[in-house]
């Protein structure tokens, strides 16, 4: 059964070579959410991942953009809330911040500073882990709240960027690889 579902999910995702800059593969997970049947039997494997691994989760911190389409079903689904982690500028109110070196540029997250109590647990949701430094500064935020970082999520991971090395202590896991 988990075979069927990671067959299916692997079979709705599709490849843009040279976006958004040359040389870069967009891994692009728009065939995924156009089929339900695919979206839920995603959403089913993280789901019983996330069960099988941690008894007790308090928060599913969704990156900007595309950790927003996967992380509230999935939130709603273990019966827990749901935080924005977003660019710059993008929340209201009293945010914390952090700045970081993506693939290919520079950019800056933030969390609103009440989003999550001192020893919460949060698991951190994207769509693709590639070089890592969106999630090390999700995590960093997370650490600036003094949140506990259970794990960090995505459907998607390219290996051959090693950005899963940059975690260094945090739980990772990928449901599909890419070398």
């Amino acid at each position: 059964m988990t075979q069927e579902r990671l067959r299916l999910v692997r079979h709705r995702l599709r490849s843009f070579p040279d976006f958004p800059v040359p040389g870069v593969v967009f891994r692009d997970i728009s065939p995924l959410l156009k089929d339900p049947a695919a979206f839920r039997a995603l959403l089913d494997l993280l789901e019983d991942h996330l069960r099988a691994s941690f008894p007790q989760i308090d928060f599913i911190a969704g990156l900007d953009s595309r950790g927003f389409l996967i992380g509230p079903s999935l939130a709603q689904r273990l019966g827990i809330g749901f935080v924005l982690v977003r660019k710059k500028g993008k929340l209201p109110g009293p945010t914390e911040s952090v700045s970081y070196d993506l693939e290919y540029g520079k950019a800056e997250l933030e969390i609103q500073s009440d989003a999550v109590e001192p020893g919460q647990k949060v698991v951190i949701v994207d769509d693709l882990l590639a070089t890592g430094g969106t999630m090390c500064a999700a995590c960093e935020l997370m650490k600036r709240l003094k949140a506990e970082v259970l794990e960090c999520l995505v459907i998607i991971e390219l290996k051959f960027l090693k950005g899963s090395e940059k975690l260094k202590s945090i739980p990772f896991y990928s449901l599909l690889q890419y070398d």
